[in-house]
């Protein structure tokens, strides 16, 4: 049995939270085991609360248990997420990683799917799932990587110019089976062998909010790994998209920062370097 580290970034979750925890201290106990890290940006809500009632609830008899970090303001997605990381790390008993967002829910079937495909194929670095919302809508989790066109075709406010640029973003069918390669995946749900790390490195701290997900993906890619969405694994995901609600808001200005950051990093805009490309 591979034990495994799931990561948890919570930041007011208190209405997702639980259903999180309980998806994953509902796993198969005989095949599946290991540690839930859950690090807390500094909730107002009463997040912390549903964590230590669902420890309660649910943990014994499960083959997981969990550990809070609390931070003592919101350091964004990364600062968090790789305290957690290090946390599993350090415990050098720890095969995989899979890093959860909080609105997430798993199942013992798509968790070992993704588990094997990185155990049986040692040149993939992340290999994340199909995610579908509560009421079936289907989320593309497996892209190419943005460039400066696409960005701006999507956030036009003609319904054309979003499609086009919606087109760019994927061009993955909505069913299918195995597992494609794509540029990078969403971090709803990654699952990674823990030694990719140790190659790659953690999550660029420069990045607050997004698009952490896209660089770390592209440091992958630029290791000699590829990145697999795999189609047999299936969970829900009930996506809270921070950064719609408002145009000018903390995260959409974060988010433009972060891709100009990404862009100067790994000196592309308009194009992606061809070794990059999954087609």
């Amino acid at each position: 049995m591979q034990k495994i580290a799931f990561v948890i970034l919570t930041w007011n979750s208190e209405k997702c939270i639980e259903r999180c925890l309980r998806s994953i201290y509902k796993l198969d106990a005989s095949r599946l085991s290991g540690e839930i890290f859950v690090v807390d940006n500094h909730s107002s809500d009463q997040t912390v609360a549903v964590i230590q009632r669902a420890r309660a609830q649910w943990e014994a008899g499960s083959g997981f248990f969990c550990t809070l970090i609390s931070m003592d303001k919101n350091y964004g997605t990364t600062k968090s997420r790789n305290q957690a990381i290090r946390h599993a790390l350090d415990k050098h008993c720890f095969s995989n990683i899979c890093i959860l967002d909080s609105d997430t829910e798993v199942n013992t079937k798509a968790i070992q799917t993704l588990l094997e495909v990185v155990t049986f194929n040692p040149e993939c670095a992340i290999c994340g799932p199909r995610m579908h919302d509560n009421q079936g809508i289907y989320q593309h989790s497996g892209r190419n990587i943005p460039t400066l066109t696409e960005k701006l075709f999507k956030a036009l406010p003609f319904r054309k110019c979003q499609a086009i640029g919606a087109s760019m973003e994927t061009s993955l069918p909505e069913e299918g089976t195995g597992c494609v390669r794509v540029g990078y995946l969403l971090s709803a749900c990654w699952m990674m062998r823990a030694e990719i790390f140790e190659k790659v490195g953690f999550l660029d701290e420069s990045i607050f909010y997004a698009p952490e997900d896209v660089e770390f993906c592209i440091r992958c890619l630029k290791a000699g790994y590829v990145n697999l969405y795999c189609y047999d694994a299936d969970i829900v995901h009930e996506w809270q998209r921070l950064s719609r609600k408002k145009l000018l808001s903390k995260h959409n200005v974060e988010h433009i920062k972060g891709l100009i950051y990404m862009f100067a990093k790994h000196r592309f805009l308009f194009r992606i370097p061809k070794q990059w490309s999954v087609h």
